[in-house]
């Protein structure tokens, strides 16, 4: 049974002076899963991403987000909606001058201005400990910290609101390959454990056959095709095809399945024990 959508976009347009970016652009994500979305350079995904929060007005379309609509919204009345939500930007966007512990703090003292420094700071470190931080992580400022900590304490600051939808803006961009899978498994994990509903952009093709349930394909100013993996593999599009089926593409594939068998095999040798 197909779950309810969470965000629906319909006949979205955005443009920057003559620039086209998107033309009649749909998408849709449901609740509870990991949607991957890609596309060449240029594209629009970060675009799309804050038109959907309402960083970005589209020059027409409609945008719903737990089936309220978000277009021409002012920031006041779009305030129950957001309370919902978390947002990794694309490099973290953490503040420079604020320690892990007060960024994270940021949307909270936003919102209930009303919580006490205590309350702020035991919300803290359970967001720090959900995010795999050490616990010593809240007193340094980013500067201090590692690429990975740093995307790290970006998703705690996400979480902070205890969201049922998380927006992530290529949140392994730069980090080595073990790096980026365990943030991959942290997101995994995190989306299993609180109910997550992810909307996650990237580049990484071991993440997308790692973590997400659909791919979403950005080309020609719309979404092109969106559906799981195998089901992209068949649809015979320039862009899809030098993307998944390129060399970059084949040795993810060969990954995840490598990956499957071996877990079939532990499987198996648990079940003959």
């Amino acid at each position: 049974m197909d779950q309810p959508n969470i965000i629906s976009v319909t006949g979205l347009c955005n443009s920057f002076g003559d620039q086209v970016i998107h033309q009649d652009l749909n998408i849709e994500v449901r609740r509870g899963e990991i949607l991957g979305v890609v596309g060449g350079s240029g594209t629009g995904k970060s675009v799309l991403m804050r038109s959907i929060i309402g960083l970005q007005q589209p020059t027409a379309g409609q945008i719903r987000v737990f089936d309220q609509g978000m277009v021409g919204k002012e920031e006041d009345e779009a305030t129950d909606v957001r309370r919902r939500w978390g947002v990794l930007f694309q490099g973290g966007a953490l503040f420079s001058t604020l320690t892990v512990a007060e960024n994270i703090q940021v949307p909270l003292r936003e919102f209930y201005p009303e919580f006490s420094k205590d309350l702020l700071d035991e919300i803290a470190r359970y967001k720090i400990f959900l995010s795999g931080l050490p616990p010593e992580a809240a007193h340094k400022y980013p500067s201090e910290l590692s690429g990975g900590m740093r995307k790290r304490a970006s998703l705690a600051r996400a979480l902070a609101m205890d969201p049922e939808l998380l927006f992530l803006d290529e949140p392994t961009s730069g980090l080595d390959p073990i790096g980026a899978a365990n943030f991959d498994n942290l997101t995994r994990d995190l989306k299993e454990t609180l109910g997550l509903t992810v909307f996650l952009i990237t580049h990484d093709l071991d993440t997308l056959y790692a973590i997400c349930d659909r791919v979403a394909v950005l080309a020609d100013q719309k979404v092109i095709a969106i559906g799981a993996i195998e089901e992209l593999l068949a649809i015979d599009h320039p862009w899809i095809n030098a993307y998944f089926s390129g060399p970059r593409g084949r040795a993810a594939r060969r990954g995840h399945s490598d990956q499957n068998d071996k877990v079939r095999a532990e499987m198996q040798q648990l079940g003959r024990s």
